[in-house]
């Protein structure tokens, strides 16, 4: 599918420091050191004309961001296409799944035959077409997606439809994480006061697309059940995750549609895990990922320069914080 010339850049990037990718043109007429130097330029450039914001500085209130509502909303029909837009999103339940499952395990430690995750309320943020909601639902999980692009919606409950086994297990709603938040703080008013509703949050590939991560981390703590888990993959914020996430795979391979990341929305595991902590979390594990477009296929990996996995657990009123240096993820 993809030229030689390709496999020899991917294969190589990956395993060199940022430096030796920017000055590595190879056999192709692409001068990464072009790239690198323009990319540097502009984010000094931004530097001296813009305040610095932390990721977790907004006056949005909202994590809806209405762009990223447009961009999906064109792809609402093609979740379920394998060898489409969300091929690499398939491919990435051979590794979300097993993590998200094995970890409730750590944490659950009842056994149900068949189903290991009977019993556990989960909700999927950002479900779009229900590609991870659907396998922890098959898992024996109670789980609720939700999404604002309200075809996406109805793409998911259509594809549900054909599985019965999936039948009063999943549900979808159309609404931001907020509005459920909003609902869930009315239904603790009536059964438990202040009570989070579910065992755990999954926000897959979905806290680059967010339009305020304060408020993200907020609703997730709000909605969660003391002790439970919070379950994020996303993008690190370094010159790799530029080189290799946006360049290669939105405007040289197409792996992804172009414009579908901001560089800007990517976030590193430290400035995460700072977010989450000031919101009543404990980070757990932060693992790397990596994806090879050859194989289409997911692999874990020591480095967290490009994607990562990150399981958070939400503090207990008699839980006081233990401070960790989590695994940095800050490669250049």
């Amino acid at each position: 599918m993809y030229s030689s010339k390709f496999s020899r850049l991917m294969l190589g990037l990956y395993s060199r420091k940022a430096a030796a990718v920017c000055g590595a043109a190879g056999r192709s007429t692409f001068s990464w050191a072009a790239v690198c130097k323009q990319r540097t330029l502009w984010l000094q450039r931004s530097a001296c004309l813009e305040p610095r914001r932390t990721s977790t500085q907004s006056a949005s209130q909202t994590t809806l961001d209405p762009d990223e509502v447009k961009k999906f909303q064109s792809l609402a029909s093609k979740w379920w296409d394998e060898q489409g837009e969300f091929g690499a999103l398939h491919a990435m339940n051979d590794l979300r799944v097993p993590f998200i499952r094995d970890n409730l395990l750590n944490v659950h430690r009842a056994r149900h035959p068949g189903k290991p995750l009977a019993g556990l309320r989960i909700l999927d943020v950002g479900c779009g077409g229900g590609l991870l909601t659907e396998p922890l639902g098959r898992l024996g999980a109670d789980v609720l997606g939700i999404d604002p692009v309200e075809n996406s919606i109805s793409t998911a409950q259509l594809h549900a439809s054909y599985d019965p086994d999936l039948y009063e297990r999943v549900r979808y709603q159309a609404c931001t994480l907020e509005e459920l938040s909003a609902e869930e703080e009315g239904v603790g008013e009536v059964e438990e006061k202040g009570a989070g509703q579910f065992d755990a949050i999954v926000a897959s590939e979905v806290v680059e697309h967010l339009a305020d991560l304060e408020m993200f981390a907020f609703c997730c703590s709000h909605v969660l059940k003391p002790g439970g888990s919070l379950f994020i993959t996303t993008i690190n914020k370094t010159n790799l995750s530029y080189a290799l996430g946006i360049v290669v795979a939105e405007q040289l391979l197409r792996i992804v549609p172009s414009g579908t990341h901001d560089w800007e929305k990517f976030i590193s595991p430290v400035e995460l895990e700072r977010l989450l902590e000031s919101n009543g979390f404990s980070v757990q594990s932060v693992q790397g990922m990596l994806y090879n477009p050859l194989s289409g296929a997911w692999s874990w990996t020591n480095s967290t320069a490009i994607n990562y996995a990150l399981h958070a657990v939400k503090l207990t009123d008699d839980t006081q914080p233990n401070p960790h240096t989590a695994e940095s993820g800050e490669h250049v």
